[in-house]
């Protein structure tokens, strides 16, 4: 039983090795320019317990990508206003984008790294019932939009919205929102430790949508 909680706590300090190596090395470079060995040599273990433990680059990012948006999450279900329940929509919205970019500001291209793994991965000439295996065997889905977390986020997001502003299209608002996050000049932005400017700009979007119309 000793032995056992040793190993358990071992492999938890793997994990925790890894996912800080992965986190320090998206603070430099981009997700493409990772490989399994570096992350390895930063973690201080053998690169077999990395690829054991995450099975490809795409899984190690869906990993980390899933631990920092876990809390996150739980403060939106059970936090404390404005993040949590409690707020009116627009302030909630407003707190939600700040959070996101906090997230995407302290790891530096992590909103990207799955498309960024998804793409750089060798992609094989069959394709079964819309996805397709990256590197490692992994599942890759063919859009990003099937992340859990992306999911969730643009749930959330779209959610707000229509409680506002029920007359808009909040889903696909939701969409244009989350995607400015991933595209290239806001993440050079985020490189360049821009964060605070990116969430001013997604607050005055998030106002001048949730704004109430004007008489007609």
């Amino acid at each position: 039983m000793i032995e056992e909680r040793r190993e358990r706590a071992d492999a938890a300090r793997n994990r925790r090795a890894i996912l800080r190596a992965t986190e320090d090395l998206l603070a430099r470079h981009r997700p493409e320019q990772i490989s399994m060995e570096q992350v390895a040599v930063a973690a201080g273990v053998g690169k077999g317990t990395v690829f054991h433990r995450f099975g490809s680059r795409m899984g190690l990012m869906v990993a980390l990508m899933q631990e920092r948006a876990y809390a996150l999450e739980e403060a939106v279900a059970s936090g404390p206003p404005p993040l949590g329940p409690g707020a009116p929509p627009e302030e909630r919205l407003t707190a939600f984008l700040d959070a996101i970019v906090d997230v995407v500001g302290r790891n530096k291209g992590l909103l990207a790294a799955l498309g960024h793994a998804a793409t750089a991965a060798p992609r094989p000439e069959w394709k079964e019932h819309g996805e397709h295996r990256g590197e490692g065997g992994d599942h890759v889905p063919d859009s990003r939009d099937d992340h859990p977390v992306y999911r969730f986020w643009h749930g959330h997001t779209s959610a707000l919205i229509a409680a506002r502003r029920p007359d808009l299209d909040g889903e696909l608002l939701a969409h244009i929102l989350l995607g400015s996050l991933q595209s290239e000049p806001v993440l050079r932005l985020l490189e360049r430790g821009e964060a605070p400017r990116l969430a001013t700009s997604l607050r005055v979007m998030a106002a001048g949508m949730l704004a109430a119309p004007a008489p007609s």
